[in-house]
């Protein structure tokens, strides 16, 4: 069910004090903005698939060594695969809006937010 107008400007209005205000917690919080590296992912996932196959291989001939080899040889794989690189570069983090969005309010949502509360406790309309 799609947002009406109104809850959209109050969940943009929200977003933007919350990237204003809470810079730090955005960073953190907002997800990884590394782009991924298909190299490394594409590598990680063949020695992954390898890996499972000296693992099965393993098994098939009762070797217990070519088994724990290619469960080794998996695992490492998926660390590869998933893994970021150190050289990775960073996507862009801003918050993308028009530029009337991007002027800030006097007031924060959260102080409004505030005021409206105390109104209500006073018995204020």
């Amino acid at each position: 069910m799609p947002l009406s107008e109104q809850e959209q400007r109050l969940l943009e209005e929200m977003e933007r004090g919350l990237y204003h205000n809470d810079a730090d917690f955005v960073a953190n919080v907002g997800g990884t903005s590394l782009r991924p590296n298909y190299r490394s992912i594409s590598l990680g996932v063949l020695a992954a698939v390898a890996g499972i196959g000296g693992l099965i291989a393993g098994v098939a001939i009762q070797q217990l060594w070519l088994g724990v080899l290619g469960f080794v040889i998996m695992f490492a794989g998926v660390l590869i695969a998933t893994t970021p690189s150190k050289n990775a570069t960073r996507m862009s983090a801003a918050p993308r809006s028009s530029p009337s969005q991007q002027r800030s309010p006097e007031r924060g949502f959260m102080d409004r937010m505030n005021e409206r509360w105390d109104r209500r406790q006073d018995g204020q309309p």
